[in-house]
């Protein structure tokens, strides 16, 4: 009994090791981190400088008022822009990045700092000069209309800057949108090996905190649950880029809203048997984003699977997945991918809400958006856009059903990350094919 005792704790003790090896330490997590940006500004950024037309691309942030961009250009260990930090990268002729830092420091081991304050102790001066020694056609700065993430360039620095250069420099100043948009969305090879763990983990989370081991009808509450993933996030030593968010439908007289399920829902609503659940989760790790959102169904005495109708409209659910990841194609733009995909939708009798986003470096990312929840004719500007290869997005959509058994219609709302690799989407680590039940019955337990 004593072995059979040891073998069991053995076991159990190496399933929690092995599971504990999902998530990197820290310092592990910071190798893997600077390798991925070393393979990015040698490999990725050549070539997305040449197809953008842009000879130089120069990022400038002040210490805690970084650019979102230059976020993703800092070595693991700077949690922070120091000072003023201006990166330079110059697309030169033979192909080869060359990589600069008008800085007191180095940034990282890729940037090496190239400001002589013996020679020049206005920084300003430091890049002006750089930028005659290479005599750049065009020079791409981060400002941008439609991209947030591609207008980190502040008032102040643009103003500085601009005295500094001759009439003749800055005419050759061009936005660099579309570079800092294919930079942020373009993932790596390397990185789509990653990619699948933390959908994996996001999945695991999501698995245990709709299970009765988290849930007991009647007792917790949405507000409890939430806290709970929250806190799950946390102690797995990860981060999350938004609150959690639950949500209820039921039997009730209550109508599904937009408004109501994405900011003014009721934040502490018991869970009760016969309840459709829904989460809304993601995580950060190697800076990195998930962002999913599953359903759950809590049985009532008896009841060993979901009803038939709850089944049913979740499988329309999928059914509007596949009908819009059909659309993808290179050079299409977000707004095409909609309307076609609403067209078809509407044909198959299809009640669909489409707001699908690129997803990465931030969790509502930079690339083409496939509508807002409230714009369902197109967005102007990000919607316009086109797909590249080698991006992520967010399937995120909510399929309309209408359920004589509750008098009402319910919505499933879905959200799963896939890849485009240019000849096909996938999803990154699988999607929610059926509702999860709560509890979930052993099957080796009979009536």
């Amino acid at each position: 009994m004593k072995k059979l005792l040891l073998f069991f704790a053995i076991a159990v003790f190496g399933a929690l090791v092995a599971r504990a090896q999902y998530i990197l330490p820290l310092k592990e997590q910071s190798r893997v981190i600077d390798e991925l940006l070393a393979e990015r500004l040698n490999h990725l950024l050549p070539g997305l400088m040449k197809e953008e037309g842009i000879d130089m691309w120069i990022v400038i942030s002040r210490e805690y008022n970084e650019d979102p961009v230059i976020k993703t250009m800092l070595p693991s260990t700077w949690i922070s822009a120091r000072r003023r930090t201006i990166l330079a990268f110059y697309n030169h002729p033979n192909g080869t990045i060359e990589k600069y830092a008008i800085a007191r420091y180095n940034v990282g081991n890729e940037i090496k700092a190239a400001w002589d304050m013996n020679q020049f102790p206005d920084q300003w001066d430091a890049l002006v000069d750089l930028i005659k020694q290479k005599n750049p056609n065009k020079i791409g700065l981060n400002y941008s209309t439609h991209y947030a993430h591609a207008d980190g360039l502040t008032f102040t620095e643009q103003k500085e800057l601009m005295a500094k250069l001759s009439a003749a420099t800055a005419s050759k100043i061009v936005s660099a949108e579309k570079l800092a948009v294919r930079w942020l969305e373009t993932r790596t090879e390397r990185e789509m090996q990653l990619y699948p763990q933390l959908i994996q983990i996001t999945h695991d989370i999501i698995r245990e905190g709709f299970s009765e081991k988290v849930i007991m009808p009647g007792v917790t509450t949405t507000d409890d649950l939430v806290w709970w993933f929250r806190q799950k996030i946390r102690d797995l030593g990860l981060d999350t880029w938004f609150h959690p968010s639950v949500a209820v439908q039921r039997n009730d007289p209550q109508n599904f809203d937009h408004l109501r399920s994405f900011s003014n829902r009721p934040k502490d609503e018991v869970i009760r048997t016969g309840d459709l659940l829904h989460v809304d989760i993601g995580i950060t790790y190697l800076r990195l984003n998930t962002d999913i959102q599953q359903h759950a169904y809590v049985l009532q005495p008896g009841e060993k699977s979901a009803p038939d109708y709850l089944v049913k409209a979740f499988e329309k659910g999928n059914r509007l997945q596949d009908i819009l990841t059909s659309q993808f194609k290179t050079g299409k733009t977000g707004n095409q991918i909609l309307a076609d995909a609403l067209a078809q939708a509407k044909s198959e009798n299809i009640q669909a809400v489409i707001y699908t986003h690129p997803i990465g470096f931030h969790g509502h990312a930079a690339g083409p958006t496939i509508g807002l929840w409230d714009q369902q004719g197109g967005v102007p500007g990000s919607g316009d856009f086109p797909l590249h290869k080698n991006t992520a997005y967010s399937i995120e959509l909510n399929a309309a059903s209408e359920i004589p058994q509750w008098k009402k219609s319910i919505r499933i709302m879905l959200e799963q990350d896939g890849f485009w690799d240019g000849n096909q989407f996938r999803y990154i680590s699988g999607r929610q094919i059926k509702l999860i039940t709560i509890p979930s019955h052993a099957s080796h337990i009979g009536d």
